[in-house]
């Protein structure tokens, strides 16, 4: 036992409140199922997406970190590898998008598919019983991928062994490979198909990297949160937010790089299939939020991350990151609302509660993961060789 082996032992008032909010909140949409069923699934679905987004990135940021190392890995490892283990949740909340695949999807409508020759062309792929298949198969490469990271980052932990090093290696990059590949067509099934005959061959990179940013502003607000308790007060300071900061000023960059291109490609071609997609984004209250999307997703967070100052500050920083989660749950609406509403902009009731409830009840499942194992890693040889380097300096 050394002063890092420390767990998370006060948290529990924190997740309670968390799951009976949430709790609450997805009973009264399931109660707005019942007068429109319709609404319902459409909430839910840009709800689920929204929070199945921090443990996609965060399954990718612990693997780019057992590829290169840095302390900034090893301080935010354990919330990044407690969000992974709630992959089994996240598959079980899925359930109720399988329910409202003919609510959602125009090519799961039999009486639309019979009129539409283009629906008939794709159906091959675009059909329910694929979609299922599809879907488990995504999961079922999460949670195998999450479950061996953090297996042998757990069996580290009570055995100092260098060779799990190397096997957390020689999975990360494979994995990383996989991971781009079942995002991006999750990412095609799940939110592009809403709009059939629409497609682009970038759509599935804006979520990888929004994924990743959102991931990143997340742990950065739970960094901040137990950065003032042991053991993270003894490892974190200024130049670990820093490094944080470093990295989520390199997301916000390609966030909008990749953003800019999608639809730079789609306006310069003036493809009438293609350009529609975003022209319904431009008009009824949907340009006010692509405006606010571009100053507050991309052009503040970046200003503020230039500055040294503000990185160093580990409230400035999260202060930063409370805007970028915040932005990014705005983007997905943006991004997937204009499909049931393509005239103007609307905002159902269920749209704001279902956020509540599916991440209250995910929150409380993160805070359990947290709580279950020490917060450092500690027998990792190259934590401990950086914490020796750091006394000796």
């Amino acid at each position: 036992m050394t002063n890092l082996d420390v767990e998370l032992t006060d948290v529990n008032p924190m997740m309670k409140r968390a799951l009976a909010a949430g709790g609450a909140a997805l009973a009264l949409c399931f109660l707005g199922a019942y007068f429109d069923r319709q609404q319902f699934f459409r909430s839910y679905l840009m709800a689920y997406v929204f929070w199945l987004g921090i443990p996609l990135g965060c399954l990718a940021i612990v693997m780019i970190h057992h590829l290169v190392g840095g302390r900034w890995g090893f301080v935010i490892q354990r919330p990044l590898e407690s969000a992974i283990r709630t992959f089994p949740l996240m598959a079980l909340l899925f359930l109720p998008v399988l329910f409202g695949i003919s609510d959602l999807y125009v090519w799961a409508q039999p009486e639309n598919v019979a009129h539409d020759k283009l629906l008939q062309q794709k159906s091959l792929y675009l059909n329910t019983s694929s979609f299922i298949v599809r879907a488990a198969l995504y999961f079922g490469i999460w949670m195998a991928l999450g479950t061996l990271l953090t297996k042998w980052s757990h069996e580290q932990d009570r055995a100092p062994d260098s060779s799990f090093i190397e096997r957390l290696q020689n999975l990360s990059g494979p994995g990383l490979v996989l991971y781009g590949l079942t995002v991006t067509f999750s990412a095609i099934d799940w939110l592009m198909s809403l709009e059939p005959r629409w497609y682009s061959t970038i759509y599935g990179m804006i979520f990888i990297i929004g994924d990743g940013l959102f991931a990143l502003a997340f742990v950065l607000g739970v960094a901040y949160f137990l950065s003032r308790r042991q053991p993270l007060s003894e490892v974190m300071g200024p130049p670990v937010f820093q490094d944080l900061g470093n990295l989520l000023l390199a997301f916000v960059m390609l966030w909008a790089y990749i953003s800019f291109s999608q639809f730079l490609l789609i306006w310069v071609g003036n493809h009438n299939k293609e350009i529609p997609w975003y022209l319904h984004r431009m008009v009824g209250g949907w340009g006010g939020i692509a405006v606010a999307l571009i100053i507050l997703q991309f052009a503040l967070p970046f200003l503020l991350l230039l500055s040294r100052a503000v990185k160093r500050k580990a409230a400035a920083l999260c202060a930063v990151a409370v805007i970028v989660a915040v932005m990014h749950w705005v983007e997905l609406f943006w991004l997937v609302a204009p499909s049931f509403y393509p005239k103007g902009f609307s905002l159902h009731w269920t749209s704001l509660l279902a956020p509540i409830g599916v991440g209250g009840v995910w929150f409380a499942a993160f805070l359990w993961q947290l709580k279950a194992r020490p917060l450092l890693p500690f027998r990792d040889p190259r934590f401990v060789a950086m914490m020796e380097e750091a006394k000796g300096a």
